[in-house]
């Protein structure tokens, strides 16, 4: 026999669930573990700072942060199963700048700016314009002059098309005015050896990958993409001071949540992003890696992210870029 509960009983039990969903929200993260969607393979940079930065935030949240690789189309396939996941802040993306880069360049099966919120920008590194240490380049002013001088003979390596080195150096060429071939390879690695080797001219390696060769003379640096000089690098130049006024490209890492996420959740993650970044191991650890430490807001890693997909859409168009 079915008997109803008195209104009084009802209401009751109703605000002791909104009671509990509160109480849940405000806990989070709590009671499960945050899966961390790195969406290319293990062992590469944004993988390394990944996997330091989850387990500084494990530390401060008390609950378990895991890195789950998602690997394919520069990002593109990870990046698709946290579109689709559940936005409890449970799954979490963490995208380096090929977030950004990938819509001017791909048919997505997801929309960037509708289907993601960005949380937190993790970490910043520049690129450094490296060279073989026999090669007659002593300077960007040099390599220019010559990539002047013969039009389409000098080269530049990249770790793929539509990557950041290929997009910074295309950039450089349109700000320059000059020409040279793109040699694209699978990978940073392959990239770095042939460089040295002197098969290709020049390469606008990420820093965590290429500073402990420049630091050991088996690279030439000759410039960096930052704004400002490098501390472990004091001698090497800024693009800009190198005549390229305003030039300013660095490859970065950042948190994004499903879109529909609750901006509590998000404020949440955003903190504890944060706080995991503030401790000292964290950033040392980071530091080895060339990695610079940011931790953002939401609101200003959703600008700095907005920006972003202008500029290398500007790019992509004005050189004609394509990864077929």
């Amino acid at each position: 026999m079915n008997k109803r509960l008195p209104l009084p009983m009802l209401l009751a039990a109703a605000g002791l669930c909104l009671a509990q969903g509160a109480l849940h929200a405000a806990e989070y993260p709590a009671g499960q573990a945050i899966t961390l969607v790195v969406p290319f393979s293990a062992g590469g940079g944004a993988d390394n700072a990944a996997r330091i930065i989850a387990k500084a935030m494990g530390e401060v949240s008390g609950q378990s942060v895991v890195v789950d690789n998602k690997a394919g189309a520069s990002g593109a396939i990870g990046a698709a199963f946290v579109a689709r996941a559940k936005a409890d802040g449970y799954t979490v993306l963490y995208d380096a700048s090929s977030f950004a880069i990938n819509p001017a360049l791909r048919k997505l099966p997801y929309d960037a700016a509708k289907d993601f919120i960005a949380v937190s920008q993790a970490v910043s590194v520049p690129n450094i314009l490296v060279a073989a240490p026999s090669s007659p380049y002593n300077s960007l002013s040099d390599y220019m002059k010559a990539a002047r001088e013969k039009p389409g003979r000098l080269t530049y390596a990249s770790y793929g098309p539509g990557s950041l080195a290929q997009m910074a150096t295309e950039l450089l060429k349109s700000n320059a005015k000059f020409e040279a071939v793109h040699v694209p390879y699978k990978g940073g690695a392959p990239a770095i050896v042939d460089v040295m080797g002197g098969q290709v001219d020049v390469y606008f390696a990420n820093a965590a990958s290429s500073l402990n060769y420049v630091k050991a003379g088996k690279l030439k640096a000759l410039a960096v993409s930052s704004a400002r000089r490098m501390p472990e690098l004091p001698n090497v130049p800024t693009v800009a001071e190198s005549g390229i006024n305003g030039f300013e490209v660095t490859e970065w890492n950042g948190f994004f949540l499903p879109a529909g996420a609750a901006p509590e959740t998000v404020k949440k993650l955003q903190e504890l992003v944060q706080k995991a970044l503030a401790l000292p191991a964290t950033r040392a650890s980071l530091a080895s890696l060339g990695l610079t430490p940011v931790g953002s807001t939401s609101q200003a890693f959703s600008t700095f992210v907005a920006a972003e997909r202008k500029r290398w859409d500007t790019v992509v168009k004005t050189n004609g870029i394509t990864v077929e």
